[in-house]
């Protein structure tokens, strides 16, 4: 007998508590990541590294969109927007970008994907992100 309490599937988020922690420093590594992937896989002939570098620069691709999208929904605000018009155009070119990543091994495509969230990162901070969002490291 099915329990109506317990899910029928489970689902996964950065979280919809919603935590409050948010930070483009996670869409930065994954990204990073994948630029350095893909140069590692132009500099290869071994056909079993490039075959895995192809799958771990897609999952790192597909993180990098992740972390771009809970930043632009549920960290940015109308006030933000007010603040800097282009946020919708720069979130959206940035999502666009990393599909770019995860489908070719075009590193021009992983530079433009770091500078848009370079660009994100910059927004981020002038709207307190840091203060806002982040806990503060502890004296020791």
């Amino acid at each position: 007998m099915r329990n109506p309490l317990r899910p029928t599937r489970r689902v996964h988020a950065h979280c919809d508590i919603p935590c409050g922690v948010y930070d483009p420093e996670q869409a930065r590594i994954e990204a990073e990541s994948c630029y350095k992937i893909i140069e590692k896989y132009t500099a290869s002939s071994d056909e079993l590294l490039r075959a895995r570098c192809i799958v771990v620069k897609e999952e790192r691709a597909e993180l990098t969109k992740h972390h771009i999208d809970v930043l632009w929904h549920d960290y940015f605000k109308p006030e933000h927007l007010e603040k800097f018009p282009d946020l919708h155009e720069t979130c959206w070119k940035a999502s666009k970008a990393a599909s770019k990543v995860k489908q070719t091994t075009d590193i021009a495509a992983a530079k433009e994907l770091l500078g848009l969230i370079d660009r994100i990162d910059e927004m981020w901070k002038a709207t307190g992100g840091p203060e806002k969002t982040r806990l503060q490291a502890v004296a020791a």
